[in-house]
């Protein structure tokens, strides 16, 4: 067996590496389709990081540009009486200013002017303009003492998706996709949908390794649907081909891989295959998943107008309830435009108006057809805001700088705690006074929920053992049912 593996590796030489390496780069849009009718869970065979699991799915609706947490979730009444006075120096605890703002003389506090009411059967505080949500409010835990290292935008996603700043590890969705397979073999395991609303076009683009499967396997890739032409690149048939023609060519294709793999042995040939396969497979599957034809009046009408709009967070939102229905593992709704360091009242009412309906629907939809209760929703950005207002202040405008110190993220759905609320912050929503969470302990949690132990999942890579939470990461308890 050894001197097989050997022989193996020598077949592998460079000319064949750089054939692999052309050909990756051409199927690209399809590399980890196949994440189907995975007979094992991991890569070891004694499934030691199995734990029983709560959630079946995830539905992770990300909002890209951190969104502002005194505005939304973390009502600071007492500032409105220093609005305008300078952040004590006590405050920053001795730590040098270190993002956009370092350079000003002075940071006035700028309280937020929307109110907050304590909403539901658990009272918690929610901003007058997420009226959606705070009709769905018990169903929330809100975490409000989240904190990362990461102080601009790149490395923070980064950071949130992949447990480090620097990019190249796997995703999230990529380790669960890893981890636990898929339960659908017509669609993958991992699909990610973006959205931009009212916030700039260019504001926070997002990278295709944003949900790559870095040293993993290429088949445990996130698969991006987009939002104009064929939801997934390659799909369609070429010109001139009917199915039938695409069918013979495939099993053509598979004769040649084939034969290569009994050359040399290499197992992304068979991924190859595998993904040529799914494509096929998805031709019909994908268009049923984007058919709405048959979803009622109602159902559509709960999501809000923009559901009509292919690409909106709605039309993402209803899309990701059939994706849970199709037990999709791991779905990833990025909304980019929650980036204000300027105009931040009009700019958040328009980032709400964009999600709040559509994320409340979402959990009434899950639970009008008994999903929620194996689905685990999260929500949340890369980090918090300041309280001080970036550049001028007035009474009724202000921007917030970025923020890593705390801020606030909520779970919904399987397995968590309902109408709970996590930690807290000081006055000036500065500083984390109780119950800190670290975003390693948060991705713990997440991977707790769907079976994994995180400290058992991982997968080695240039001599060491890697893991999503890297060496770190504890359970957050409290949040658990």
């Amino acid at each position: 067996m050894i001197d097989k593996n050997l022989q193996i590796q020598d077949r592998l030489n460079r000319r064949i590496f750089l054939q692999r390496s052309a050909g990756g780069l051409g199927t690209l849009a399809l590399a980890s389709l196949l994440g189907q009718n995975r007979d094992i869970r991991g890569q070891g065979t004694n499934n030691s990081f199995q734990i029983p699991a709560k959630a079946k799915r995830i539905i992770y609706l990300f909002q890209s540009g951190a969104p502002s947490q005194m505005d939304l979730f973390d009502p600071k009444p007492q500032m409105e009486k220093r609005r305008g006075e300078d952040l004590p120096a006590s405050i920053r605890m001795g730590q040098r200013l270190t993002t956009m703002t370092s350079g000003q003389a002075k940071f006035p506090i700028a309280p937020s002017i929307f109110k907050f009411k304590q909403q539901g059967k658990s009272g918690l505080w929610l901003s007058e303009i997420l009226p959606h949500m705070s009709n769905v409010a018990d169903e929330f835990c809100m975490i409000r003492s989240m904190n990362t290292e990461a102080i601009n935008h790149d490395p923070a996603i980064t950071f949130i998706q992949t447990g480090s700043q620097l990019a190249g590890r796997p995703s999230i969705g990529s380790w669960l996709s890893y981890g636990l397979g898929s339960e659908n073999k017509d669609l993958p395991a991992y699909v990610v949908l973006t959205s931009f609303g009212s916030g700039r076009p260019d504001d926070q683009p997002l990278y295709d390794r944003l949900w790559s499967a870095g040293f993993l396997p290429s088949k445990h890739q996130g698969v991006k649907f987009r939002n104009k032409g064929d939801a997934v690149l390659y799909l369609s048939n070429p010109q001139g081909m009917d199915k039938e023609d695409r069918r013979s060519t495939l099993d053509r294709l598979a004769a040649l891989n084939n034969q290569q793999f009994e050359k040399l042995g290499d197992p992304e040939i068979q991924t190859r295959i595998a993904q040529y396969e799914m494509a096929f497979r998805m031709q019909t599957s994908v268009p049923d998943l984007l058919d709405l034809s048959k979803e009622s009046k109602k159902t559509l009408e709960m999501y809000g107008p923009d559901v009509h709009r292919a690409g909106s967070y709605a039309a993402n939102c209803l899309l990701a309830r059939r994706l849970a229905e199709r037990n999709v593992r791991f779905v990833q709704l990025f909304h980019m435009g929650w980036d204000h360091h300027g105009g931040l009242p009009n700019a958040i009412r328009g980032q709400c108006r964009d999600t709040d309906q559509a994320t409340a629907a979402l959990i009434t939809d899950l639970k009008q057809k008994g999903l929620l209760e194996d689905t685990l929703i999260v929500w949340g950005g890369e980090f918090g805001r300041t309280i001080y207002s970036q550049g001028s202040l007035t009474s009724t405008d202000y921007g917030r700088d970025h923020h890593p110190r705390c801020f606030t993220t909520l779970l919904a759905g399987a397995g968590i705690k309902k109408g709970t609320v996590i930690g807290e912050t000081d006055d000036f929503c500065y500083n984390v006074t109780k119950d800190p969470v670290h975003v390693h302990d948060l991705n713990a949690t997440i991977l707790h929920l769907m079976g994994v132990e995180h400290e058992r999942l991982t997968y080695r890579y240039q001599g060491r053992d890697f893991r999503l939470t890297d060496v770190h990461g504890n359970l957050v308890k409290q949040a658990l049912s």
